[in-house]
């Protein structure tokens, strides 16, 4: 008895094997297709955006599994700390990035008042000049 896999399974199992290695196989399988032959490349295209909701069903970054046990409850009280922490930290840094953001639209703001300003005030400062 043969241990292949029937061909009408091939594509599926391609497509899991793809799934596995996450968006950029599947880039990396549409850009040769391209190459190979350009309708290939379009097809494969067709599919990511389509057939695939555009990763939406698959190609996910994979979840932290947070309630999934190891079986050691010191280890999983560990676990769920350092998990905390970690979100803590990246909610701070986030708002951090943002207050940086912030700032930096202000100073941009407060830059392009002051030239303006000034432009105006050297505008209305220029004695008018009179043709005659």
């Amino acid at each position: 008895m043969s241990t292949a896999t029937p061909v009408a399974h091939w594509p599926r199992e391609i497509e899991t094997w793809l799934d596995g290695h996450g968006k950029g196989a599947w880039i990396a399988v549409m850009v040769l297709g391209f190459i190979v032959f350009w309708p290939i490349g379009l097809a494969l295209l067709a599919y990511m955006i389509w057939g695939k909701q555009m990763f939406k069903r698959s190609c996910r970054s994979k979840p932290v599994h947070k309630g999934r046990s190891s079986g050691n409850m010191a280890f999983d009280a560990y676990k769920a700390d350092t998990l905390k922490r970690l979100e803590d930290e990246q909610a701070a840094f986030e708002s951090f990035l943002e207050r940086l953001r912030s700032a930096k639209d202000k100073a941009e703001f407060d830059a392009f008042m002051d030239e303006n300003r000034r432009r105006r005030e050297d505008a209305e400062a220029q004695p008018e000049r009179t043709d005659g």
